[in-house]
This record gives C-alpha cells, sequence and structure tokens, in this order.
C-alpha cells in the first residue's frame, strides 16, 4: 500500500522500518536524541544562550525586551511574537509583533549584507494584543490582534507609511496569515476552540481596502473535500463571525499559517495538529497529528510555522519541549532546535532572511516567565538548499 505524500504530493512507502523510525501514516519520527532520519542530525549540548542546535548552526541574541537592540537608540517591545523576514537592498528587515494588552504593536530591526544590526523602529502602536501574522506580496506586514473583535493592521515595514486598519478582513480573534498570490487571497486563522478558517478576496489585488470575507465549509472528518461561502457581516457583531454560515468547519484553536506551491498549512494549538489545504485538488487533511504517534510526540503546542526553500516547515511550540521541530517533505518528524530553561515561555515568530541562510525567531517570555523578558534570536547554519 502507498500513500500521498502531504509535503510535496510524491509518493512514499508505508515501510517504517525503510523509513527509519515510528510509523505514523507513513510518516517517520525521529527520535531527538539519535540522528536518525531527522535531516540536521542529533542537537548538541546547549551553547551559551542555552539552544540545542544540530552540527554546524549557531545563535545569537538580537534583541531583549526593555533593552535596546544592538548600538540603536530603540527599545525593544515585550511579548515578541509573530514575525516575517524583508529584502532590504543587499540586506534585510526582520519584523516582529507584540502580543500585550494594551498597546500591542509591531517593531522592526534591520540588518547590512553581513547580518550587522543597523536600525531598529516601531512600526505599529496603540493596538491590542497582536499575536501573529503574515507578509504580503508588496511587501507590507499584516499584524493581527488577538481578541475578540479584533482587526488586522497593515503596516511598512521601513517604517515610512503610516499603519492602516484593514476592517474588511473582518473582526474575530485573529491569528496568522497567509497570502496566496495566484488565487489573490489572503488565508486567515481564528484562535478559539470552535474557531475557523477564513479566506479574503480583496477586490483589487495589492488593495486590502476592500473586499470579501469568506468561511471554509467542509464536513466533520479530518479529510476530504472543502468550498468557500461569503460572511454576510463581516464585523462580527452581534453575531460572531464563525457562527454566521451553515456547515462552517471548525477548528480547536487555529495558530500559525504559511502558504508555499497551491498549499496552504496551518496548525491548530488545542489538538496538536497541523493542516493542509491543497489548493488545487480541494482538498484538506491533516499533515500531523500528535495522538496517532507512538511512543511519544517529537512535537506538541504546534504553534507559529514557516517553511524554507527545500519545502521544509519549520513549526513552533508554543511550551511543549520549547522547540522549533521540523516537518521535512518527506514526512519525516524532528526537532531543529530545543530552548532549556525557559518552560513557561513559548518560541513564536519563525521566519527566515532572504538567502535562507538565517532563522530568527523569539521566546515570549524568556528565562523570567513574564512577557517583559522576551528575547529574540537568530540561528545561522548549513540550512538545506
Amino acid at each position: 500500500m502507498e500513500r500521498r505524500n502531504f509535503l510535496r504530493g510524491a509518493v512514499i512507502g508505508t515501510s517504517a522500518a525503510a523509513l527509519g523510525g515510528t510509523l505514523w501514516r507513513g510518516a517517520a519520527v525521529a527520535d531527538p536524541a539519535q540522528p536518525g532520519p531527522g535531516p540536521y542530525g542529533a542537537l548538541r549540548p546547549a551553547d551559551s544562550n542555552g539552544i540545542l542546535l544540530p552540527d554546524g548552526f549557531t545563535s545569537r541574541v538580537i534583541a531583549r525586551s526593555g533593552q535596546k537592540v544592538g548600538s540603536t537608540s530603540y527599545t525593544w517591545h515585550s511579548a515578541p511574537d509573530g514575525g516575517a523576514c524583508y529584502a532590504d537592498g543587499t540586506g534585510w528587515i526582520y519584523v516582529s509583533n507584540s502580543e500585550i494588552n494594551p498597546s500591542g504593536g509591531a517593531s522592526a530591526v534591520t540588518f547590512s549584507s553581513t547580518g550587522a544590526i543597523t536600525g531598529a523602529r516601531r512600526i505599529l502602536s496603540g493596538t491590542r494584543q497582536n499575536c501573529a501574522g503574515g507578509k504580503t506580496p508588496w511587501n507590507t506586514w499584516l499584524s493581527c490582534e488577538e481578541v475578540s473583535l479584533g482587526y488586522v493592521y497593515e503596516t511598512d515595514p521601513w517604517g515610512v507609511n503610516a499603519a492602516v486598519r484593514r476592517d474588511a478582513m473582518g473582526r474575530f480573534k485573529h491569528e496568522a496569515a497567509a497570502a496566496d498570490p495566484v488565487r489573490k487571497v489572503v488565508y486567515l486563522t481564528e484562535d478559539e476552540t470552535n474557531g475557523c478558517l477564513y479566506r479574503f478576496v480583496p477586490t483589487t489585488w495589492g488593495n486590502l481596502s476592500s473586499g470579501t470575507l469568506q468561511v471554509l465549509r467542509a464536513g466533520t472528518a479530518t479529510s476530504g473535500s472543502y468550498t468557500w461561502a461569503d460572511v454576510p457581516d463581516p464585523d462580527g457583531s452581534p453575531t460572531a463571525t464563525r457562527s454566521q454560515v451553515s456547515g462552517s468547519k471548525k477548528f480547536n484553536g487555529g495558530e500559525g499559517c504559511y502558504y508555499a506551491d497551491d498549499k496552504v498549512w496551518f496548525t491548530t494549538k488545542g489538538d496538536n495538529r497541523v493542516w493542509q489545504l491543497n489548493l488545487a485538488a480541494g482538498t484538506y487533511e491533516l499533515a500531523y497529528d500528535d495522538s496517532l504517534v507512538s511512543g511519544g510526540a517529537p512535537l506538541t503546542g504546534v504553534d507559529n510555522v514557516t517553511g524554507s526553500s527545500s519545502g521544509d516547515l519549520f513549526v513552533a511550540e508554543d511550551g511543549g519541549s520549547m522547540e522549533i521541530c521540523v516537518i521535512t517533505p518527506d514526512d519525516v518528524v524532528a526537532p531543529f532546535l530545543r530552548i532549556n530553561g525557559q518552560s513557561s515561555s513559548e518560541i513564536t515568530g519563525p521566519a527566515f532572511s532572504p538567502d535562507g541562510r538565517r532563522l530568527y525567531f523569539s521566546s515570549q517570555r524568556g528565562t523570567s516567565g513574564s512577557s517583559s523578558g522576551g528575547i529574540t534570536y537568530e540561528v545561522t547554519g548549513p540550512f538545506r538548499p
């Protein structure tokens, strides 16, 4: 018997022995203490930053909440959360949300071609509990409020243009956003125990000021076909957007969302699952479910998600073992890194530099377990091309 690989569509067998790991719907689960099938091998002992990394990788601290960023005069925000990277000439920018309420907002750090920090600034202020978000193809950052009747704000990573509230994208407990340039829509997750998956269809692609908010409709199974239905009242009051359309599929705590190659992956923290929409086929299915893994799951508390040029998914844990785990195109699931001594925190905002050689992320509450103790890191090394 064979099945279709969730991440690339390649056919793989169901032989656990051939894959070198525990069989999980045809997927190999790597032992974090052994080189095994994990693409980067075993994690080395913790470095001076308390991070366990594979051989060849190093970490550095980019910013700490309440402290100046590098040699700049800018003070880094509390509770760093969702993030993304943008090309900036020969350098790049890393944007990070602040998940505090009130205040919230987002900040940005600018890097030179060598990775040196050259600037930092506030790009969004006066908002509430900005959790995740998403990058647009026109190089803006969608910062999402994770509060009841929250908004999406479109921000400028360069800090030149003022942030704009995008009311047409709906009012609900927003989490993440992922832009699809093929279908010219933006997918949106909702962090509720009975939340939905949405897509926003702009009237004009590249302009989010108007358009149609739609919700995914499907059965109660973990795989099948789906359709989209218009949300009658995106304002979400008096009836919540998730309750307006009969047959809208419910997801337990929508979190990270990532688009690539005609597919959307999104996570649901309430049941530790990673889902996949195959947009070309019009189907959905599970890409990872920790309850189906025998011998202990390597990935728990699924949260923010991003991808690399190799087709690997990098999924950050909210709690769990404080790991970023990798899911390969061959469905191998393995820890890529682990943070020691920060069990009261969560990993947030994973994003690759434009050249794919550096991975940025944060520990939202750091060693103190407080939102004022956030730490933002950079990991450099031989990421798979």
